[in-house]
């Protein structure tokens, strides 16, 4: 039984740069308000708003997409929205493949992207970073996409259970 596995972060340098400056930004801001001298901040006020900024912005390093392509189906996880796998059996599958796509034109960027919340009707879309996906097409008609950055693998694994993806 071969299995393909990746899990995917949220590491891309040009995203830590620009969480850098929205969080060193509003933190400068009020530290410079607090430091007046007819400061209306208080030194709780303070610490609490400077935890809550870390914290938020820091959150987008906790999300992983983890997928996972064995003899069941296609496995998929997205936390925090997904708090367990979620399995797409074979035989709910009517064409598994890999294709490169647009993130941002086509998705609107990267994350957990249409469905019941956002675009409504279109194809949906689990992507951390890169442009490469599988695409995978419903035996109901949806459309979903689940990045990688593991092509390759992907290919030889989806071709080794081809067989598994009956057309009716």
């Amino acid at each position: 039984m071969k299995v393909f596995k990746e899990e995917q972060r949220f590491k891309q340098t040009w995203l830590i740069i620009v969480l850098a400056i929205c969080t060193i930004i509003p933190i400068v801001t009020i530290v410079q308000k607090y430091l007046k001298e007819n400061a209306t901040i208080s030194t709780k006020e303070l610490i609490v708003t400077i935890v809550v900024i870390i914290v938020s912005i820091s959150m987008l390093f906790f999300f992983k997409l983890t997928t996972r392509i064995d003899d069941k189906g296609i496995h998929y996880q997205f936390f925090p929205f997904h708090f367990s796998m979620k399995l797409i059996p074979w035989n709910e599958i009517y064409k598994a493949g890999i294709r490169t796509y647009l993130p941002i034109s086509e998705f609107g960027g990267w994350g957990l992207k249409g469905g019941f919340f956002f675009n409504k009707g279109r194809e949906k879309a689990i992507n951390v970073s890169g442009n490469i996906g599988i695409q995978l097409i419903l035996k109901n008609g949806e459309k979903l996409l689940i990045g990688t950055q593991k092509k390759e693998e992907a290919i030889s694994v989806l071709n080794t259970y081809k067989n598994k993806i009956q057309n009716d």
